[in-house]
C-alpha cells in the first residue's frame, strides 16, 4: 500500500479521497490554484502545493506541474478524482514515465473509451448492444444531415469527446439540424478542443441507467446499477441506486454486459458503463443500449457505496498498489436504497444558470452523508463547477430513503448565493418521482410546476421580514422594544413591506396585495394560524428563511438609488462572469421579445441571452472575445419609434 499520494483535483472529490486515505493511514498531498488557496481540501491534506492561476489551464490542467509536485513531496501515486486530467491518457503516460502510479485505468483503456464513436464500435465487437446511429469520421454537415435523415428524427447530436451535457443537442425537425449542429460543434470545440460529433437515435422515453464496474486489469465485477434519469440540460440532478423497477433478470444481463465491456479493454480500477434504456413499457432485457464508459470514479459513486457497503476509493488504492480485486461477484449484495442530490449554486428560474457568491451561512443536517468541498465563508467562484455539496441518504426501502432525502434537504441551509435547494425539495415531492416513474424528460416536462412549487411563498417572505426587522432576535423580548415604532416600513433590495406590531410575539406583515399575521414563541412560528417548520437566520448577507421554502432578503441601503432607474429591461445584463462568444444583433436592428441577442460562455457552457421586450438595438456595449463580470451591461434597447 502507498504511504503517500497526491490528489490532482479540488473541491468535494479531493476531500472525499482524503477521507478514505485518512482511514487507511495514507498521507495526502493537495494541489491548489490561486482561487483555492484557502479551500477546504487544502486545509484537510497533509501537504499542499501551489500550481498557478485560477483558470484550470493555469493550474489543475498543468500535468507537468502536478507530476513535479508529486515527485517533490515524495508521493508514490496520483489520484485524479474526476474531471480535469482524470481521463487524459497522455497524462497517464507521463505519470508512469515519471515512475509514479496512476490510480485509475491504463492509458490504452482510456483511449479505447475516450471517443464515443470508437467506443461504440468496440462494444459491438464485445457483444454489448449499442444505440442505432452514425459514428463515422465524415463530419461534413450535409453528410451528417443525411445520416440523421436515415436514422429518423428525433436525433441526438453528441460531441465524440464530450461529457457533462456539453456539445449535445436534441433535434426534432430536419430544418433545425444545421443550427443545432453548428452550436454543438462550437461548444464541443471550446470544451474539449475537438468539434467532431456523432448522431444517435433519440429514445422517446429514455432512462439513464449506469452500471458501476471495477476491474484489476484482467477480470472485473459489477457493483449493480444507478438510475440517473433526473437531469436538466443533460446533467444529473438526483441519482439513486438501485434503479426503480429493475428486475433481477435484467440486472444480471446488464451487469454481465458491463463486465464484458470492462474486460474487453483490460480495465483496472473504478469505471462506469452508461446505458440508455427504453422505459416506455417497463424495463426489458432487450431495451438497453451502451452510451459510453466513464473511465474514472463518478460523481454519484456514494449511492453505490451506500447500498453495497464498499469504499470505492479504498478499492482504487488497493488495486492500484497491486492487490487483486477485493471481492468476487457472489460476495456483492444490495442493501436497501440510496439517493444523492446535487446542491448547486445556480439560478433555476433563469434556466439553471451557474451562480457565484460568498457562502455567508452554511449548515448541513445530521443523519445524511454530506460530500462537500466548501465551508461557511468560502467563495463560489466562476472558475469551477458551482457544486456546493452532494446530499446522500440511505434507507431499507426506496420510500424511506426518499423521505430521508426530503428531510435532509429541508434541514439544509445555504445563504450568500442563489441555489437549487428548493428545486431539489420540489423534486423529492414530485408525485411521479415518488412512484419511481422516472425518465430523462421528467424535469423538462414538469419544469414550470417544479419551479412554481419551489419559489418562495408569501408566508415564508413574511417571516423573512420579521427577521429583517430584528424581531426574530431572542434578545428582543416579546417581539418589540420601547424604542421601536408599532408600524414601520421594512425595505430590502427588490421590495418593501409594512410591519405592524400587534403585541408581544405578534405582528402583521403587509406586502403589495397580501397580508400575513405572524405569531411566535421562542423559535416556533405561526403564520395565519398555521405552525411553520421554518428557521430564520441572520447573517452577513442579510436574513434568510429556511425549511422547505427558502427566502433571502438583503436590507436596502437608503443611499442606493433605485436600480430600475439604471435601465430596467432596456439593458441586457450578463447573468454571470463569462466570455462573450457572439453578438447576433447590430445597432439599429429591431428585435422582438425573446429574440437571441448574444451568447455568453461561462463554466464551459454556452448561454443564450434574449431580449426582455420589443425594441431597437441602441448600443452594443460588449463584443465577441470580451470577458465580462456578472451584471455587466451588454446591449441597450430603446423603444421602437412610431
Amino acid at each position: 500500500m502507498f504511504s503517500k499520494i497526491l490528489i490532482a483535483n479540488r473541491g468535494e472529490i479531493a476531500c472525499r479521497v482524503i477521507d478514505s486515505c485518512r482511514r487507511m493511514g495514507v498521507a495526502t498531498v493537495a494541489v491548489y490554484s490561486d482561487a483555492d488557496r484557502g479551500a477546504r481540501h487544502v486545509a484537510m491534506a497533509d501537504q499542499a502545493v501551489h500550481l498557478g492561476g485560477p483558470a484550470p489551464a493555469d493550474s489543475y490542467l498543468r500535468g507537468d506541474a502536478i507530476i513535479q509536485a508529486a515527485l517533490d513531496t515524495g508521493a508514490q501515486a496520483i489520484h485524479p478524482g474526476y474531471g480535469f486530467l482524470s481521463e487524459n491518457p497522455d497524462f497517464v503516460d507521463a505519470v508512469e514515465a515519471a515512475g509514479l502510479t496512476f490510480i485509475g485505468p491504463s492509458a490504452s483503456a482510456i483511449r479505447a473509451m475516450g471517443l464515443k464513436d470508437a467506443a461504440k464500435a468496440l462494444m459491438e465487437e464485445a457483444g454489448v448492444p449499442v444505440v442505432p446511429g452514425y459514428h463515422g469520421e465524415d463530419q461534413d454537415p450535409d453528410h451528417l444531415s443525411r445520416q440523421a435523415d436515415s436514422i429518423g428524427y428525433p436525433v441526438l447530436i453528441k460531441a465524440v469527446a464530450g461529457g457533462g451535457g456539453k456539445g449535445m443537442r436534441r433535434v426534432d425537425d430536419p430544418k433545425d439540424f444545421a443550427d443545432a449542429l453548428a452550436s454543438a460543434q462550437s461548444e464541443a470545440r471550446n470544451a474539449f478542443g475537438n468539434p467532431a460529433v456523432l448522431i444517435e437515435k433519440y429514445i422517446l422515453q429514455p432512462r439513464h441507467i449506469e452500471v458501476q464496474v471495477f476491474g484489476d486489469g484482467s477480470r472485473a465485477v459489477y457493483l449493480f446499477e444507478r438510475d440517473c434519469s433526473l437531469q436538466r440540460r443533460h446533467q444529473k440532478v438526483i441519482e439513486e441506486a438501485p434503479a426503480p423497477g429493475m428486475t433481477e433478470e435484467m440486472r444480471k444481463i446488464m451487469g454481465a454486459a458491463a463486465v464484458r465491456a470492462a474486460e474487453a479493454i483490460g480495465y483496472k480500477g473504478a469505471g462506469t458503463i452508461e446505458f440508455i434504456v427504453d422505459g416506455s413499457d417497463g424495463l426489458r432485457p432487450d431495451g438497453f443500449w451502451f452510451m459510453e464508459m466513464n473511465t474514472r470514479l463518478q460523481v454519484e459513486h456514494p449511492v453505490t457505496e451506500a447500498i453495497t457497503g464498499v469504499d470505492l476509493v479504498e478499492w482504487q488504492l488497493r488495486v492500484a498498489s497491486g492487490e487483486p480485486l477485493p471481492a468476487r461477484q457472489e460476495d456483492l449484495q444490495i442493501n436497501g436504497h440510496s439517493f444523492e442530490a446535487r446542491l448547486y449554486a445556480e439560478d433555476v428560474p433563469a434556466g439553471f444558470l451557474p451562480a457565484t457568491g460568498t457562502l455567508a451561512h452554511l449548515h448541513f443536517p445530521e443523519g445524511a452523508r454530506i460530500e462537500t468541498g466548501v465551508r461557511q465563508g468560502d467563495v463560489i467562484s466562476p472558475w469551477y463547477d458551482p457544486m456546493i455539496a452532494k446530499v446522500v441518504t440511505h434507507g431499507p426501502t426506496r420510500a424511506i430513503a426518499l423521505r430521508a432525502l426530503e428531510t435532509a434537504l429541508v434541514d439544509t441551509e445555504v445563504a450568500g448565493s442563489v441555489t437549487n435547494l428548493d428545486f431539489l425539495i420540489a423534486l423529492t415531492r414530485h408525485e411521479g418521482f415518488r412512484k419511481g416513474e422516472v425518465d430523462t424528460g421528467l424535469i423538462e416536462r414538469d419544469l414550470d410546476d417544479l419551479i412554481a412549487s419551489s419559489e418562495a411563498e408569501g408566508a415564508a417572505r413574511a417571516l423573512a421580514v420579521i427577521g429583517l426587522a430584528g424581531l426574530a432576535d431572542p434578545d428582543v423580548k416579546g417581539g418589540a422594544t420601547l424604542w421601536q415604532p408599532l408600524r414601520r416600513t421594512i425595505a430590502w433590495d427588490g421590495g418593501e413591506a409594512v410591519l405592524e406590531v400587534l403585541g408581544p410575539g405578534a405582528a402583521r406583515v403587509t406586502m403589495e396585495d397580501e397580508s400575513h399575521e405572524v405569531r411566535w414563541q421562542g423559535d416556533r412560528w405561526w403564520v395565519d394560524g398555521a405552525l411553520r417548520r421554518n428557521r430564520i437566520v441572520s447573517h452577513d448577507a442579510g436574513v434568510s428563511v429556511f425549511g422547505g421554502r427558502t427566502v433571502h432578503l438583503v436590507p436596502r441601503d437608503p443611499l442606493d438609488r433605485d436600480a430600475s432607474a439604471a435601465g430596467g429591461d432596456a439593458l441586457t445584463l450578463s447573468p454571470m462572469p463569462g466570455l462573450v462568444k457572439a453578438v447576433h444583433v447590430k445597432a439599429g436592428q429591431e428585435v422582438k421579445a425573446g429574440d437571441r441577442l448574444a451568447v455568453l460562455e461561462a463554466m464551459k457552457m454556452e448561454h443564450s441571452l434574449t431580449a426582455a421586450r420589443d425594441g431597437v438595438v441602441a448600443e452594443i456595449l460588449a463584443g465577441p472575445g470580451d470577458q465580462v463580470e456578472a451584471g455587466a451591461p451588454l446591449i441597450r434597447l430603446e423603444e421602437v419609434e412610431e
